[in-house]
């Protein structure tokens, strides 16, 4: 019995453990989080739209594709988007948003959970703007800009090597603020 007692015992038992007690959710302590934030970023700027879904005035998720704008270094995502568009009513009445990026080869995804806030910023504006833009928002006057702040991220990518638990499938999570 002496064996059992020993650190190595005791701390294969608790690894062999933690799925049937519920810790089976990867985090970034699985895997370091420079490669998943460096897996993310890649698959976000590879990714030629991004799914926005908020939620209606029923609870009920709606999505749309956006255009795809890289990621700040904190993973803060801008958008812009009408002033009189359905999301930004889904925005005002419940902030909580997801984001979905998928791989360009569909490889791989990139799920962003945050809390949006409707900015109209002119100095942004002149930031973020894209000349095509032009013709959808002439002066920019009914351009409104949505910034996305991350709450915390999955990310899946089989040929970056990131997968998920082989029980539940749940990958790997970066967690921004776990306070939200």
């Amino acid at each position: 019995m002496k064996l059992l007692q020993t650190p190595f015992y005791l701390t294969v038992s608790i690894i062999l453990l933690l799925p049937l007690m519920g810790f089976n959710q990867l985090t970034e302590t699985d895997s370091t989080r420079n490669e998943l934030i460096g897996a993310a970023k890649e698959i976000m700027i590879a990714s030629n739209t991004c799914a926005l879904i908020t939620l209606d005035e029923q609870g009920r998720a709606r999505v749309r594709a956006m255009e795809n704008i890289s990621p700040e270094n904190d993973f803060t995502v801008w958008f812009v988007t009408n002033s009189k568009s359905r999301k930004v009513n889904q925005i005002k009445n419940d902030p909580r948003v997801t984001l979905y990026y998928l791989d360009s080869d569909a490889s791989g995804y990139v799920m962003i959970h945050g809390t949006a806030e409707l900015v109209n910023s002119k100095k942004k504006k002149e930031e973020l703007w894209k000349d095509e833009w032009d013709r959808y928002y002439p002066n920019k006057k009914s351009a409104l800009l949505i910034k996305v702040s991350p709450i915390w991220m999955e990310i899946s990518s089989s040929p970056r090597g990131i997968y998920g638990d082989t029980i539940t499938w749940q990958p790997p999570k970066v967690i921004f603020n776990p306070h939200q």
